[in-house]
């Protein structure tokens, strides 16, 4: 609980501080400890936040989301100063870090909650996330994107073991993100593009 009120305090902060210019973006891409780890060294980017957003439920748990009927996904809320990154090229990040054609999920976590996911906030970013999929396919010669794109309504986060799991449990993530085949994939996947 005392993350959980960390996190609103820098939330606040942040908001409220000289920086004029601090957005937020929120992409599911499977696992949130690896979305979060990825655009926490992201310059540019000043918090990542695991939690839960897209579906019916208030205040998921991780329990809920992964084995019962929330319509929630595995998401991250990335705070970032648009001075320095846009979301144009926050974009672009995303699609490097997840699978965009894996209609079960991401790497080896499956189902609904794993699905990848372009969250939008205004028509601008959601004109950016439908052209940006209309160039991916066109360069994999028109083979399916098949991430949802859908509108941002609320996020919530997710429980305090889950933020900073990447480095509050260096090794265990380590070890799951190599046999979960993640790199290997996206090397696959992007490295030929």
């Amino acid at each position: 609980m005392k993350k959980l009120i960390l996190i609103f305090l820098i939330t606040i902060f942040i908001t409220s501080s000289n920086a004029k210019n601090i957005d937020e973006a929120y992409f599911a891409g499977g696992c949130f400890w690896c979305v979060e780890e990825f655009f926490e060294k992201t310059k540019g980017v000043k918090e990542v936040i695991s939690g839960y957003s897209g579906g019916n439920t208030t205040n998921p748990t991780y329990k809920e989301v992964t084995y019962g009927n929330t319509g929630h996904f595995e998401a991250a809320k990335i705070i970032y100063d648009a001075d320095i990154i846009s979301y144009k090229k926050l974009l672009s990040l995303y699609w490097q870090n997840i699978d965009p054609f894996d209609s079960a999920g991401q790497f080896c976590d499956k189902g609904l909650s794993y699905r990848s996911v372009a969250f939008y906030k205004n028509q601008n970013e959601k004109k950016e996330i439908e052209n940006s999929i209309k160039n991916i396919e066109k360069k994999f010669k028109n083979k399916k994107v098949v991430t949802f794109v859908k509108k941002f309504n609320k996020f919530y986060p997710a429980e305090d073991y889950h933020q900073d799991y990447y480095q509050e449990n260096f090794m265990n993530y380590l070890l799951y993100k190599k046999a979960c085949g993640r790199k290997e994939r996206l090397k696959e996947i992007w490295e030929n593009e």
